[in-house]
């Protein structure tokens, strides 16, 4: 009987995470290839004819090729925010972490309360219109840096903690300065840290949907998420279409996730292994 129970919880499991997560986007990729009149009944079935490259390229050409202009605007933010997010939050983490000062509670403070409270969008708003960066690429990469700085922080500080003062010590008896303390001893041994850093924050940022829709309004700025009011409005909807732009979204960061996940579970747990 003992010998059973791995066995039935791991049947439940899987059941539980077939329905959560395979169905959804087997149902996505189902509508995605259907006709629109087909599409429109939200169902199961498979479709009589399979127009999968008529409906791909009708996502592609709609409003003069705006799914391009949307992937560049993304991966732009993506890249930019991530790269200043994993420099500035590695540099803090490591200063908070090893320099104890009567400044840390304060510090820490400041950290868990940019995770706990919500961002205020109107007064960001205002604050963007006076210093001439709302509705520009700059000003929403600037807003993604500092609404995912804390998380990135205290993940360094965690990981930063494991790594021997000594290491430091010996860097500094040889000569070094403290900026090459950092660059040449301690950042290459962030690398698992910083993985998981690198794929958790850039399938947010890329799939964010709330943040462009506030702060970034306008057709040359539109995102990939942004991109699905394209196929839906209160007169008409086309179903075959909007599913297929769902699909083209949810593909990148699903083959980021597929081939990263290891390292993002290692990254995440390594702080407290260690410790």
């Amino acid at each position: 009987m003992r010998r059973m129970r791995p066995f039935t919880s791991g049947a439940i499991a899987l059941a539980v995470a077939t329905v959560i997560f395979v169905l959804p986007f087997v149902f996505i990729a189902l509508q995605a290839v259907k006709s629109k009149s087909e599409a429109s009944r939200l169902d199961f079935t498979l479709p009589q004819q399979w127009l999968f490259w008529d409906n791909l390229a009708a996502v592609f050409q709609a409003r003069d090729y705006q799914l391009v202009l949307a992937y560049f605007n993304s991966t732009l933010i993506t890249v930019v925010s991530v790269t200043i997010l994993i420099l500035l939050s590695a540099m803090v983490g490591y200063v908070m972490q090893r320099r104890k000062t009567r400044w840390n509670a304060v510090a820490s403070g400041a950290l868990f309360m940019g995770l706990m409270m919500p961002p205020a969008v109107v007064p960001t708003i205002g604050l963007l219109q006076e210093i001439g960066l709302f509705k520009t690429i700059t000003g929403m990469i600037l807003i993604q840096v500092a609404y995912n700085l804390s998380f990135s922080i205290l993940l360094y500080r965690a990981f930063i903690s494991t790594i021997p003062r000594d290491l430091d010590e010996a860097a500094l008896i040889d000569g070094a300065k403290p900026w090459q303390i950092f660059f040449r001893v301690i950042l290459p041994l962030l690398k698992p840290v910083t993985v998981t850093n690198i794929v958790v924050q850039s399938i947010a940022i890329f799939n964010d949907f709330t943040n462009p829709l506030y702060y970034l309004p306008g057709k040359e700025n539109v995102t990939v998420q942004l991109t699905l009011y394209n196929f839906q409005s209160m007169y008409t909807s086309q179903y075959n279409l909007l599913f297929m732009n769902i699909l083209l979204v949810t593909v990148p960061p699903l083959i980021v996730f597929i081939f990263f996940n290891r390292q993002i579970v290692a990254g995440m747990t390594a702080g407290a292994v260690k410790g």
